[in-house]
């Protein structure tokens, strides 16, 4: 494609001595450009792109993209402007043909619910007739097509790659999640969406955004931003503090919730292990729901759901059979079955506040006890260690301390992190004294915890302690299929090491021992 095909859209601040340049590739990694390819020179926290400009030169760049002057030989071309990332993505949309322009596109975004969200969307849209891909935090999908997803939202560049791809593949339509990343950095500029959601706003990459208000800015360019937002009609969360401010910023939003002035209200609620029921009130009327899904936070994911259903002016009968038919999304309250007559969940919660949804949602189950193994990530937010342990002491009967991904960080310091929140009343077991919990189980009259930092190690406790009736929640990394310890990253599913530990004491309790 030439080049002055793919600048159509940008503003350069520089005088182009060769717009007819033929541009074989798009990059913004300086080791992946290849002969006659453009490379973006994006400028980033820890690494500047500009850095990288001879190499990519070297490596056959034709053009390049900067924020700046640079000197270039004569035979590549310069174009500066004003925001890298916001004119890659523009770019990258016109070098792959705009394929957004030709799907129907809802983008939801939120601290929490948005994976929920994009299944119940993605069975909204299947009933209205539609064939949607989906752009999220577990996989990029669109019927058979599945890869893992490596971020919430891919850079610019190949999320237009994708979509490109998704379309050639027979895609009429796009369900994508949006993080707060995302947005501060233009990658889903031009999407062009039909309807956008606000789940929740709750506190999580302060790392990156560093305080609730810069947070809950990204969030909203979902909303105000006009390259983003569009024509889209808001779907949002009233019953979330940040998405009630949120409404008075965006007009002709729609409203959800348990709310009286909500445009779609939740009417009537209850829940049980079978799931939830639930009338909603909506401008299109009535609709009734049923649903496996369990939780108060889930109520108002399928809410959420509605509401995208009332922005796209589905019928009423098609809102209820699409949410009737959605799969729940893996690692998200989702049960593993055993046959010791107790409820054992996995969950993504990793958060203080998805964790406190998750342990209400099934302390409304009114199970014997809840046991809680859960972990925090190392090299991210530090403060929300101990509010998770103030949040489990609170709901459970015994919290099972462990690892998460360490990462760069000592596990050691990151249990300790966790343990400040425990309250001092709380009683704590050493991993020193498991044997003796094991052979005589305590009587749980006040919240204990314990401490064991190996993952396995302690689910397998978690389940040698179960009873019937009880219940166990694995919080944390839910669909997650790893763990990272420095910059290794190894395999490890909590579901499966739930089944192992299963089968260990099915063979202890056989065996006599």
């Amino acid at each position: 494609m030439k080049l002055h095909q793919i600048i159509v859209d940008v503003c350069c601040l520089n005088d182009l001595h060769d717009t007819v340049q033929e541009i074989a590739a798009l990059y913004y990694d300086s080791r992946c450009v290849r002969q006659g390819g453009l490379f973006f020179a994006l400028p980033g926290d820890v690494v500047d792109g500009h850095d990288y400009i001879d190499a990519a030169i070297q490596n056959g760049a034709v053009a390049v993209v900067a924020q700046r002057e640079v000197p270039l030989p004569e035979s590549v071309q310069l174009i500066v402007v004003a925001d890298a990332r916001h004119s890659m993505a523009k770019m990258a949309a016109a070098f792959y043909g705009y394929p957004a322009r030709e799907l129907m596109t809802v983008g939801i975004t939120g601290t929490n619910g948005k994976t929920t969200m994009t299944y119940l969307v993605e069975s909204l849209l299947v009933q209205a007739g539609y064939k949607p891909a989906v752009v999220g935090t577990i996989s990029n999908r669109f019927g058979r097509y599945d890869i893992e997803a490596c971020h919430t939202t891919p850079e610019s560049l190949d999320l237009q790659r994708m979509l490109a791809d998704f379309r050639q593949r027979g895609a009429d339509a796009l369900v994508i999640e949006v993080s707060s990343h995302a947005l501060k950095q233009s990658r889903v500029c031009g999407l062009e969406f039909k309807a956008t959601v606000f789940t929740n706003l709750t506190p999580e990459h302060l790392d990156y955004h560093k305080t609730m208000d810069s947070y809950f800015a990204a969030k909203s360019l979902m909303f105000t931003d006009p390259s983003v937002a569009g024509n889209s009609r808001a779907v949002v969360n009233a019953d979330d503090p940040y998405g009630a401010k949120l409404l008075t910023l965006v007009d002709g939003a729609i409203s959800v919730g348990l709310q009286n002035y909500a445009a779609v209200r939740v009417d009537k609620f209850s829940q049980s292990l079978a799931g939830i029921e639930a009338q909603l009130h909506t401008p299109y009327g009535d609709v009734q729901l049923h649903s496996a899904l369990i939780g108060r936070f889930n109520m108002e994911n399928l809410a959420c759901a509605v509401g995208v259903g009332v922005a796209l002016e589905l019928p009423v009968n098609t809102i209820e059979q699409g949410l009737i038919r959605a799969h729940t999304a893996p690692g998200r309250l989702e049960r593993v079955d055993n046959e010791l007559k107790a409820l054992i969940l996995v969950d993504y919660a990793h958060t203080g506040d998805a964790l406190e949804k998750a342990l209400q949602a099934v302390n409304a189950l009114k199970p014997q006890r809840i046991f809680t193994v859960f972990g925090c990530g190392g090299d991210r937010d530090s403060a929300k260690r101990p509010v998770m342990a103030s949040v489990a002491a609170r709901y459970s009967t015994l919290s099972i301390v462990t690892s998460d991904n360490p990462r760069t960080e000592d596990p050691q310091t990151i249990l300790a992190d966790v343990c400040r929140g425990f309250d001092e009343c709380c009683l704590r077991y050493d991993q020193g004294d498991m044997e003796s919990l094991l052979a005589q189980p305590p009587v749980f009259n006040i919240a204990q915890y314990c401490v064991i930092e190996n993952r396995a190690q302690a689910i397998e406790i978690a389940i040698a302690l179960l009873q019937a009736g009880d219940l166990l929640l694995i919080a944390g990394k839910g669909h997650e299929d790893y763990q990272i310890f420095g910059t290794d990253k190894i395999h490890f599913d909590d579901r499966e090491q739930v089944k192992i530990a299963l089968a260990a004491r099915q063979s202890c309790d056989q065996s006599g021992n």
